[in-house]
């Protein structure tokens, strides 16, 4: 058998990312079948790898999370200026992801994963996956601003049009939206178009996933049927299964 690379096979395991795994490799903390690995190697089925002396169980069940991104939180892997990243906050015993992202001044729903299949697959613009906000801005809204919202606005900063969209009014300043594309910034800069200043964001859905009852920071698996639709949508068959928790 050819085998994965080390790196590949460490980080597929949760252990760390392909860099860190390389780094581990490099400093003489990984064996595989007892003899130090040097940076290349290959492992098969069967192999057994340590870490520090710790035998990594193999590669986890792919797992799909829930997880409420706070304010502040930043949506990156490696940041040095970032006070908070979403990889460090979110303790959970496999190494996930995120499938999206959230600006950091933005809350909500985040899909966390180790699938790299289902990442790919959420983050093709072309596959126009619904995503579900709730936005509160400083001024009232006017029902003809609105209407320029859902029928698309051109973004001068990113020189591009967005999709019409689904927009509903749920009070004097605060609206939900449904959107099919993820350009950087998206709701604020098409808000700034019609003279409204966003005062509050929150992701509520993605797909076919909700937000719920999850507070900030908080994170749960999702359920059998969640992930088994989720798949589904996204063109997708569904690894492993995991039963629904909450932290």
């Amino acid at each position: 058998m050819e085998g994965t690379r080390l790196n590949k096979y460490l980080a597929s395991c949760g252990v760390c990312s392909r860099r860190d795994a390389d780094r581990l490799i490099e400093q003489g903390l990984v064996t595989v079948n007892g003899t130090a690995a040097s940076p290349g190697t290959k492992v098969a089925d069967g192999d057994e790898v340590c870490v520090r002396g710790r035998k990594i169980a193999g590669r986890d069940k792919k797992v799909v999370l829930a997880y409420y991104k706070p304010v502040g939180v930043v949506c990156t892997e490696r940041d040095a200026h970032a006070e908070k990243i979403v990889t460090e906050e979110l303790r959970y015993p496999v190494r996930v992801t995120y499938a999206g992202r959230l600006d950091k001044d933005s809350e909500g729903l985040l899909l966390m994963t180790n699938d790299g299949g289902l990442i790919e697959a959420m983050m093709r613009g072309a596959n126009r996956h619904e995503k579900e906000y709730l936005v509160r801005v400083r001024e009232p809204w006017t029902e003809e601003a609105l209407e320029r919202l859902r029928a698309g606005v051109y973004l001068e900063e990113l020189g591009v049009s967005t999709r019409p969209c689904e927009i509903e009014r749920v009070g004097p300043k605060t609206a939900r939206m449904v959107l099919t594309q993820g350009l950087n910034r998206q709701i604020r800069r098409m808000c700034r178009t019609q003279g409204f200043h966003v005062v509050s964001l929150k992701r509520i859905r993605v797909v076919n996933v909700e937000l719920g009852k999850l507070k900030p920071g908080e994170y749960r698996e999702l359920s059998a049927g969640e992930r088994k639709r989720l798949y589904e949508i996204c063109g997708l068959t569904a690894k492993g299964q995991s039963a629904g928790t909450e932290k």
